[in-house]
Parts: C-alpha cells; structure tokens; sequence
C-alpha cells in the first residue's frame, strides 16, 4: 500500500517506526524482511526469461532432458 508521507507506523509490540520520505510502501502482507516497509517479498522469484516465454515464474531448477 502506497502512502504519502512522513508516516508513522505502530506496531503491535506499540513500537512506533517512521519514515520522512514523500512516498512510502506499507507492507499489508506480512512476508517483508523490512517490515513494516515494503520490500517487494510478496512477488514470486523469477527466472530470467528465454526468448517468448515471458519470464515464468521460478519453480526450481529447469528440467534436465534425458539422453537419447
């Protein structure tokens, strides 16, 4: 979630965190190492992408073809 700033963020615990930029991204997710900032955790890893397939998303290491 974009907000304008300076914003200030309390959590739980009641600690209060905040950030002087113009513009900052909450995390509403909960899986940001940065929490309670955005840090883009929430995007699935790709893999770089081969010509046309539009950069699938990475589900481990690419299958190996058998030898004939």
């Amino acid at each position: 979630m974009l907000v304008e700033g300076p914003v200030e963020v309390v959590l739980d615990d009641g600690t209060v965190v905040r950030s002087d930029r113009f513009t900052v991204a909450v995390c509403t997710c909960r899986r940001s190492r940065t929490y309670p900032w955005c840090d883009t955790s929430h995007r699935p890893r790709r893999r770089e992408a081969a010509p046309g397939d539009g950069g699938a998303p990475c589900t481990g290491p690419p299958d190996r073809e058998e030898p004939s």
